[in-house]
C-alpha cells in the first residue's frame, strides 16, 4: 500500500494551529476567567468579528488604527476592518443598543482580535482577550474591582509570584500639560520613560527649553517604581495639580483594595505610561515571574463610549490568554489540561451493552468515549494514555464477571472490579474508582 504524501498547506505568518493539548490548555484558562467573572456579577457580550472601519476608527487610538486589518467590502462598497481590540467595540455596543439598560454595565466577553505585529520572536498577529467593562461608575472602587478581580483569576489559576504594576496616565500628563516640547522629542522621551532609561531621559532634556522643575518631573519617572512610597515620593517632587489629583486617586484605590486582601501582589509604576490612548485614569498591567509580556493589561477610560454619542465613565481589563498559556506551561505543578474521565473497551460481541454503559455514564457527568477500533487491551491504554483519558472501563473478558465491569486507572495500570447494580445505582462515584 502507497503512504500518501502530506500535502504543503503553510499557515499566514503570526497565526497558528492549535491542537487539542493546547486547544485544551486554552479552554481551561478561559473557564477560569469567565468563571471570576460571573461570580463578580458581569454578563457575556458577543461581539463580531467585523465592523465598518470608519466606526472601529473612532474608537481606537492612533496605534491600533496603524495595526488594523482592513478590506473592501464587495456588498457595502465601504471598508471594512476585522477588530484590533474589543474594548471600543464594546463601547459602540452600550452606546447605541444598550441605552435602555440601568447603569451600570457589568460586561464581560472573550474572542479573538488581529493586529498587524513585527514578526520578530515569533509574535503572533491572533490575540485571544477575556475581559470585563464596568461602564457608568466614576468611583475608586470600580477601580479596585477590577485589579482584585485580577488577583483573583491569577490565584485561582494556580499562580503565586505575580505582580500587578498600578499607574496613572494623569501623572504623566499632569506634568508634560505644562511643557512644550517638539512632538519628536516627546515622543523620543515617551519610549525612554517606558524602559526606564534614566540616562536617556536625562540627556533628551538637558538642552530642552523647559523649567528645572519639569526636568526634575520628568527624569523623576523612571525611578517612581516601587511600594507606597512612591506615592510619597512622588508628591516630593511634583507640584502641579493633574498629577497630585492622580496620586490622590491612587492612595483611594489601594486603601480599597486592602479590604480586598490583595496588597502582596501590588506595585506602583508611575513610569508606566504606555496605555492605550482611550485610557484617562488609572492603570494596570499584570505580570508572572518568568514571563516578560504582560498576562493582563487595563484601566479607566471615561471619554471613549462619548466617542459614539454616549458620556459614560467607564473602567476595564483584558487578559492576554496566550501569554496567560505561556507562563502556565512553565509551572508544570499546575494541571491545567482537561482531562477525559472514561474510555469504554468492550470485548463483547454485541456492542449493546458498552453504548448503553456509555449513556449512563454521560448522564451521570462522566465524559466517556468509546475505543470503536478493535485493538488488544495493551493497546487501547496506551490511546487512553496518549489521549489524557483517565480510566478505562472494560466489559466482558477475562477480568471481569458477567455482572462487573472492570475499571483500570490509566496513570498506573491500577484496576478494580465494580458490579454492574452498583454502577447503575446512586452508588457509583469518584468516591469507589480506584
Amino acid at each position: 500500500m502507497t503512504i500518501p504524501v502530506p500535502i504543503e498547506a503553510p499557515l499566514p505568518k503570526g497565526v497558528t494551529d492549535f491542537l487539542p493539548e493546547k486547544a485544551d490548555k486554552i479552554g481551561y484558562i478561559e473557564g477560569k476567567i469567565r468563571k471570576v467573572f460571573e461570580l463578580w456579577g458581569f454578563r457575556r457580550i458577543i461581539t463580531p468579528l467585523l465592523e465598518f472601519d470608519d466606526v472601529m476608527a473612532a474608537g481606537l487610538g492612533e496605534d491600533l488604527r496603524g495595526k488594523t486589518f482592513r478590506f473592501d467590502d464587495r456588498q457595502s462598497g465601504k471598508l471594512l476592518a476585522i477588530p484590533s481590540d474589543i474594548t471600543p467595540q464594546v463601547a459602540r455596543i452600550v452606546a447605541t443598543r444598550m441605552r435602555g439598560y440601568p447603569l451600570p454595565f457589568r460586561l464581560c466577553y472573550s474572542g479573538r482580535v488581529l493586529r498587524h505585529a513585527e514578526l520578530q520572536a515569533g509574535r503572533s498577529r491572533e490575540i485571544f482577550q477575556a475581559g470585563v467593562e464596568l461602564i457608568g461608575l466614576e468611583s475608586p472602587e470600580a477601580d479596585a474591582e477590577m485589579v482584585a478581580m485580577a488577583v483573583e483569576v491569577l490565584r485561582g489559576l494556580g499562580f503565586d509570584d505575580f505582580k500587578l504594576d498600578l499607574g496613572h496616565v494623569g501623572f504623566y500628563r499632569g506634568i508634560m500639560s505644562s511643557v512644550a516640547l517638539d512632538a519628536p522629542i516627546r515622543a523620543a522621551l515617551q519610549e525612554a520613560i517606558s524602559k526606564k532609561d534614566a540616562s536617556a531621559v536625562k540627556a533628551l532634556l538637558e538642552n530642552a527649553a523647559i523649567s528645572d522643575s519639569s526636568k526634575e518631573e520628568l527624569a523623576a519617572l523612571p525611578r517612581l517604581f516601587g511600594g507606597r512610597e512612591v506615592l510619597a515620593d512622588a508628591r516630593r517632587i511634583v507640584a502641579n495639580e493633574g498629577s497630585r489629583q492622580a496620586l490622590d486617586n491612587i492612595a483611594q484605590v489601594l486603601d480599597i483594595l486592602d479590604i480586598h486582601g490583595v496588597a502582596e501582589h501590588l506595585t506602583i509604576d508611575l513610569g508606566e505610561i504606555r496605555g492605550l490612548n482611550y485610557h484617562s485614569g488609572l492603570t494596570f498591567e499584570g505580570f508572572v515571574t518568568g514571563t516578560g509580556e504582560a498576562v493582563c493589561s487595563g484601566g479607566r477610560y471615561d471619554n471613549l463610549t462619548a466617542r459614539y454619542g454616549f458620556p459614560a465613565p467607564a473602567t476595564g481589563f483584558a487578559f492576554n490568554i496566550l501569554t496567560l498559556l505561556s507562563a502556565l506551561e512553565k509551572k508544570p505543578d499546575v494541571e491545567a489540561c482537561k482531562t477525559r474521565d472514561f474510555l469504554i473497551f468492550n470485548l463483547k460481541d454485541d456492542r449493546r451493552e458498552a453504548l448503553e454503559i456509555a449513556q449512563l455514564l454521560r448522564s451521570l457527568g462522566y465524559t466517556t468515549a468509546r475505543d470503536i477500533i478493535r485493538r488488544n487491551f495493551d493497546d487501547s491504554l496506551d490511546y487512553a494514555r496518549r489521549m489524557n483519558i483517565l480510566r478505562m472501563m472494560v466489559i466482558g473478558g477475562e477480568h471481569c464477571a458477567e455482572d462487573e465491569v472492570y475499571i483500570v486507572r490509566v496513570a498506573d495500570k491500577r484496576g478494580t472490579v465494580v458490579k454492574k447494580d452498583v454502577l447503575m445505582g446512586t452508588g457509583f462515584s469518584h468516591h469507589i474508582l480506584p
